[in-house]
Formats: C-alpha cells, structure tokens, sequence
C-alpha cells in the first residue's frame, strides 16, 4: 500500500540541526502513513549514532564518502513509496501543518508537480530563494550585477528572486527551493529524478526546469512557513560554496541554454566578481581591527607630545611622515604575529604583550635614528598609553559586546539579554543549564509562557515576563538580543509564528533539541553540556594567578579605602549602621582584603545556600579552600537574585576556580557595580 508521503533529508556534518529537523517532520506526519528517509554523506560529527539511538524508525542510507546533495536524493528516491515526495534540508524546522497544507494543496490542482512553501531566515526575515526564475540571459545579468538588489520592486530587475510579488499569496513560478520540494510521484517519475552532475546547488532549479517542460506547473505556497538555516553543511567542509553555486549556474546554462555565449560571458564575470567581494568581506573585519590599533597608537603619540612640550605638532615637519606611520606599524605588525586579527583577536593578555614589545622595538630603532630621537619621554607616556587603549577597548568588547572567536574558551559573564520561551521543565532544565554555563553570552531576562495566566510568576528565581502574544513587547522593553524556543512542548507553529511577527527586530532566534543537547542558531551552536566536575588544576592555584589575584586586591583595595571608606564609616559612626546595606557592610571588610584574610572576589562569605551578611565584622573563617578564598563578591553572589540550587552554587564555584583570571575578576566587579546602581 502506498504511503501518502515520502521525505528524504540528506545530512553531512550537522547533527544538531538534523535532530531538530526530524523531530519537527515527525511531529507534522503525526495521523499520516508516511516514511522518513536520511541519506548521510560521510558525516563524522556522530550524526549517524545519533539516528540509530533516537530515531530509530528513519530509514537510514549509510554512504562512505559524500556523494553530493542530487545523487544522495536519488539513492533515497529509489525506494520511495509515497504518493508524494518531499526533499528537506537537515538545516529545517517545518510547522505541524506543512505537510497536510501542502499535499491539500497537491489534491486540488492536478496540474502541478512541484512546490515549495513559504520560508523564513532564522531572524523571520523572509527567505527570497523560496521562489525564483530561472536564469535567462536578462535574468542572469540583473542577478550578477545586483540590479535586482538595487530595484527589488521592479519587474523588470526584480525578477530573479521574484522581490516584485507579495510573500503573502501562492502564484505559479518557475522554481522554488531545494531546502523544501514536494512534488508527485508522477513528476518524479517523469523527469527521472535529480541530475547528478549537479553536486550541490542547482540541482533544485534544473529539477524545477525539466518538470515544467514535461507540462507541469511549478508553485510557490504562501499559507504554511518553515525556517531554514542556510549553509550549514558548508560551513563543516572544505567546500567553496560561491564557486559552487556560480559553476552549478553555468552548468545549467549549459544544458537548458546552450546558444547563449552572452549568458556564459556574464557568469564567468560573476563568478571572478563574487569571489572578489567575499575575499575582500573576509579581509574586511581584521583590516578594521588593525585601523582600530593603528589609530589608537598614534592618538597616543599625539597626547604624549601634548603632555611632554605643552603643545601638539612640536616635532620637524620633515619628521611626522614617519612619526605617524612607523611606530603605529610596528605595533600593528607585532599584533599580527601574535595573532590579534585572526585567531585571537580580543585577547587582552596577548595584545598588552605586543604592545609592550613593539615599544621595545620602538627604543631600539629611536636610539639609533638620531634623526627621530626627539624625546625618550614621548616613547615612554605614548607606549604607557598605548599599554592601556588597546588591551582596554578589546576589554570593553568583551566585557559589554558579543567579541571572541567562537574557539574561544571564555566569552564574557557580559552577555546579551535573553529570553526563554516556554515554561514547562525542558525550559526550566534549559535555564539550570545556561545558569551552569555561566559565560555563554546568555544573560537570562525571564520566560515567555504560552499564555497569559503565569505571567508574573517566578519560576527557578526566574519572572515570567510575558507570554507568546506580546513576545514583540517584551523584546522591545526589556532590549532582548536572543530568544531562546524551547521546543519540547512548544508547537513548531507557535514557535514560527513569534519569529514571523519579530522580523523587524535586531533578535537572533534560538532553538533547544527535545535532548537538551545545544542551542542551535544562525550565528552558533551552543553545548550545553555540564561542566566536568573533576580537573587536574584549577586556575586559582597557579602561582601566577594567585600573585596577580593578590595585587589586584591590594590595589583596588586600597582606591575603594581611599575613595567609599571613609563615608561608610561616616554613616556608622552617626549610627546609621542598618542604612548602610550589603554594599556599605561589605566596604567595611576593605581591610581584612588588604591583610589578605579575604579576596574582592570569591566563594560566597558564609558558604552556604541562601545565606545572608548576618554579622558583617565578626571575623571570617576563610581556609585556604581548593575552591580559592572567599570573596566580598563573586559568580555565587551577583547570581543571588536567581534563587540558587546549592547543584548551581557549586557549579558557579567550580567554574570561578577553574576560570579565575585578572579579565574574570574585573568583569565579576564590573558586574557587582553595575547591579548596585541598578537598585
């Protein structure tokens, strides 16, 4: 007996999203008799283990190398039994109507044999190569040449992405995507299946191209909507994906348009002018970084000449050419070597290190240019400066912005406001695990319920700050960068439909597996794995850290003594004592910090959950814990208001003795700062 539809998902290297993808398709054939078919290319990110324990039910194909996206299809197609059959990208998430939306679609009109949907980018913005025509000599040009971006709503440049017609209504096209194709069976049979020497793009607008010269019409169904994510295979492999897309282009124009040697002169044009603009977008981000570094340094010559001749521009003329090129480039090229523009581009530690070499350098070389050596002094305040401006504005980017590479083992405990959508305990499990992760960029504003009725209940420490209807208000009063979906229990439906309406916000959406595994999202995936619990060492015992630990109490110590001090102890002496709050009975501990009984940053006082300041100046047991010293501030206490397990406690002291760091320490006071000016 045939089933009524047959989808076929072709997977290389993106488990996460594959199994986000399959529990989505598996909730949309719920009540159908369908099948389920995943062809894996060779993947070795353990996507295939992963089918063979969580969904067992899929038919597997285990290819040994990766054979392409149409010859994978096909191997699939082959035993395909289905009235109708659907090629969907691992990168998808689809609605629980989709399929019923697009097989009613199918039983109404006899005449078409292929079609996709509606399909949203992962911010909600709409997807434009959901529907497409194809590449005619004139067509090719205004895509190559960008006249469709510059003039979308004209029908005449327009036409490629087809940016002249509303998303909003189903029209005939002349091909949709292949992220989603449904088509007959009939239509599959007739045209023979995907073309082969198409490895990957291409083969979905060849496919659409044939079936419409066999009779059929092509349809794009504006009335159910899926997100695709867009490029994730690539980005795992080594593969080349505008040359790909351009020699795919040309393929087709080969093969459907052969007489046009004008169409092969604008794709090869195309193919050398994208590749141009990706190479220089690539080159872009550390050419700023190192205009960034180089501006900054001569800024710092300039204040330096201010400071040593009372004026500006007090050098020979003949001498400020090489005054303001020179010294900026050794220091640019030295950031270079220390790899500041690739690998580790806002590394304080290895940036204050190239600075302080290259004005090593810098002496060397103004020592033996008689010529240039105006002033030692310039040397030394430009290099003191140029020693706090450039470690300094990478601080603050990692600190208060999303800076780091994404290899990187620390974000910032700075991150960006983020809600949780949905209440139920994979929400609650997905905030215990952000929590035990403590710098993964996420800083937890509250949840989003289905509806209205628990909106202002605190759940896990956490607010109920809104429901599903008014997410868009929510997202705009609190400034939320990242809405986190938690996907069990939580329709799919509902899910796109917050991402649809939220398209004009600068948000970036994210999806949580039934397995609690990552986040997954444009940007990045994101383990949520628990932190091991067992380490050979920790940070806090290296000797290093424990010296640099111990002059940054005792200087920041002694600035707070000298500057919040003495009012505290004002305000005691003229018996305001019960006014003074945990910030004024903690600045009373300045000097047990100074003698070294205590830390500014550690373990919690009194090591034990919930606990409050009873007693501020009695004295204070601090052993010499292997979790560090204990702390007038720390991870445990700006995370109070959370309403802490003692499980996330010792998660939140494991991580500081396993991290702790001079960055770690300034961004945990920073932090305690801000939240005192908050109340």
């Amino acid at each position: 007996m045939d089933k009524d539809l047959s989808v076929v998902i072709v997977n290389y290297n993106v488990r996460q999203f594959l199994e986000n993808a399959l529990t989505s398709a598996k909730r949309a054939m719920e009540g159908m008799h369908g099948e389920i078919f995943v062809v894996d290319n060779a993947s070795d990110d353990g996507s295939v283990e992963m089918l063979k324990a969580k969904f067992p039910e899929v038919c597997l194909i285990e290819n040994e190398e990766n054979v392409g996206f149409a010859r994978a299809n096909n191997e699939a197609l082959k035993h395909a039994s289905g009235r109708y059959f659907l090629l969907l990208n691992p990168d998808t998430v689809v609605q629980e109507d989709t399929f019923r939306v697009l097989i009613n679609f199918f039983d109404r009109n006899n005449d078409v044999g292929l079609a996709g949907c509606k399909i949203l980018n992962p911010d909600g913005s709409f997807q434009l190569a959901c529907r497409r025509s194809f590449p005619t000599p004139w067509v090719a040009f205004t895509k190559i040449f960008g006249l469709g971006a510059i003039l979308p709503r004209s029908r005449l440049f327009g036409r490629y992405n087809l940016t002249y017609l509303s998303p909003d209504e189903t029209y005939e096209v002349d091909a949709v995507s292949g992220s989603f194709m449904m088509m007959t069976r009939e239509a599959y049979e007739r045209v023979g299946g995907l073309d082969e020497a198409f490895f990957m793009y291409g083969e979905d607008l060849d496919l659409c191209y044939r079936v419409s010269k066999m009779g059929l019409k092509v349809y794009y169904v504006h009335s159910t909507k899926i997100i695709h994510y867009k490029g994730e295979s690539t980005k795992r492999s080594q593969i080349d994906e505008i040359k790909l897309f351009y020699q795919a282009m040309q393929l087709f124009v080969e093969k459907h348009f052969a007489s046009s040697v004008l169409v092969g002169f604008f794709l090869s044009v195309g193919i050398l002018l994208r590749k141009s603009v990706a190479f220089l977008g690539k080159a872009s981000r550390p050419l700023l970084l190192a205009l960034v570094d180089f501006t900054l340094v001569d800024c710092a010559l300039l204040i330096s000449e201010y400071f040593r001749f009372g004026d500006v521009f007090s050098f020979p003329s003949y001498a400020y050419p090489i005054v303001w090129t020179v010294p900026a480039m050794i220091v640019v090229a030295s950031m270079y070597f220390s790899g500041l523009y690739t690998s580790n581009r806002f590394s304080v530690s290895r940036s204050g290190i190239a600075v302080v070499a290259s004005y090593v350098i810098i002496s060397a070389t103004v020592f033996f240019a008689k010529d240039f050596a105006f002033s030692r002094i310039v040397v030394i305040i430009s290099g003191l400066i140029s020693c706090l401006l450039l470690p300094g504005w990478r601080l603050m980017l990692r600190m208060f912005g999303r800076a780091g590479s994404p290899d990187s083992a620390r974000r910032s405990l700075f991150g960006r406001r983020t809600v949780i959508v949905g209440t139920g305990p994979s929400a609650q499990e997905v905030l215990r695990k952000l929590r035990s992760r403590v710098d993964d960029g996420y800083d937890v504003q509250g949840f989003i319920a289905v509806d209205r009725k628990q909106v202002g209940e605190r759940i896990g420490g956490v607010e109920v700050v809104g429901s599903i209807d008014n997410v868009g208000k929510v997202i705009s009063d609190r400034r939320v960068g990242e809405v986190i979906f938690s996907t069990d229990g939580l329709s799919y439906t509902d899910i796109l439909s917050v991402i649809g309406r939220s398209n004009d916000r600068s948000v970036n959406f994210r999806l949580v597996p039934t397995s609690l595994e990552a986040i997954i999202g444009k940007t990045r995936i994101d383990q949520l794995d628990n932190i091991p619990l067992v380490e050979i060492q920790y940070n806090i015992h290296k000797s290093v850290n424990r010296s640099v630990k111990r002059g940054f109490d005792i200087v920041f110590a002694l600035l707070f003594l000298m500057s919040v001090y003495p009012f505290v102890m004002l305000r005691r002496t003229l018996g305001r004592t019960k006014r003074l709050g945990p910030f004024g009975e903690k600045t009373l501990l300045l000097p047990q910090v100074l003698s070294g009984k205590l830390s500014l940053v550690g373990r919690p006082l009194l090591d034990t959950e919930n606990s409050q300041f009873t007693d501020m100046n009695s004295s204070v047991d601090n052993q010499d814990s292997y979790l560090g010293p204990q702390g007038l501030t720390g991870l445990v206490q700006i995370n109070a208001h959370a309403d802490l397990e003692q499980d996330e406690i010792d998660r939140y002291k494991l991580y500081y003795a396993k991290n702790q760091s001079f960055i770690l320490d300034l961004e945990i006071i920073v932090k305690s700062l801000l939240q005192q000016f908050k109340k």
